[in-house]
């Protein structure tokens, strides 16, 4: 493989973090594998947005609370301005507001700083390749909000669901974005986006993260 070959398969990544002490031997562990490149080690959302706007990047790994713009904000713009940018949070916090508001800005993982690096490393490659993956706390805890907070009836989709719509549905779950999801199902994404349409319309779904939540509660995912 040449040297420019080489370069091309390499990902591109960010991290951002507010603590220098957190985000430098960080990019400098991810620095040590073969198919990564760390591009900026970035101390806030602006700046992370700066860079993606200057340059093409693949993945952003993300901390939540950072001065300037934090990493809800951040990720919400990448989603709306820079939708072929990964997002995956790593963070200290588990709790549900945050797991949620970062899922609904368009999180493809959730880790928290206890994950290692080759759990780090997984999610990268996942979210590079339109997958997602979900630190175990995080999963238990979208667990329980389903079981605590969803009465039995909700739980349950409509019958008018189609299979279609239900597959969409069970991507979704798995944190797929309308690109990968079209590819799954040989469709385009304007059919993928028209069957998201109908299918948060027939089960009175909010967002995507409610969509995530459904799917769960539906044993979809």
């Amino acid at each position: 493989m040449s040297e420019q070959a080489d370069q091309q398969s390499r990902l591109r990544v960010i991290v951002a973090d507010d603590q220098a002490a957190v985000r430098e031997p960080l990019a400098a562990v991810l620095a040590l594998s073969e198919d990564i490149d760390v591009i900026l080690a970035a101390a806030n959302g602006t700046e992370v947005l700066a860079a993606v706007a200057a340059g093409p990047v693949d993945v952003v790994l993300m901390d939540l609370r950072m001065p300037q713009m934090d990493g809800i904000e951040a990720t919400r713009r990448l989603s709306e301005e820079h939708p072929g940018v990964a997002v995956v949070v790593l963070t200290t916090f588990a709790d549900d507001e945050s797991i949620l508001a970062a899922l609904s800005a368009g999180a493809r993982g959730y880790l928290t700083k206890n994950a290692g690096r080759q759990d780090i490393l997984r999610a990268i490659r996942a979210a590079a390749a339109g997958q997602s993956v979900l630190d175990r706390e995080v999963q238990d805890r979208l667990l329980a909000t389903v079981r605590t907070t969803a009465p039995a009836a909700t739980r349950s989709l409509p019958a008018d669901i189609t299979p279609r719509e239900r597959e969409v549905l069970t991507l979704i779950g798995q944190g797929l974005p309308n690109r990968a999801i079209a590819e799954k199902l040989f469709i385009s994404e304007a059919t993928v986006k028209t069957h998201i349409n109908n299918l948060f319309a027939k089960a009175d779904i909010r967002d995507r993260a409610d969509a995530v939540r459904r799917a769960i509660a539906a044993g979809l995912a």
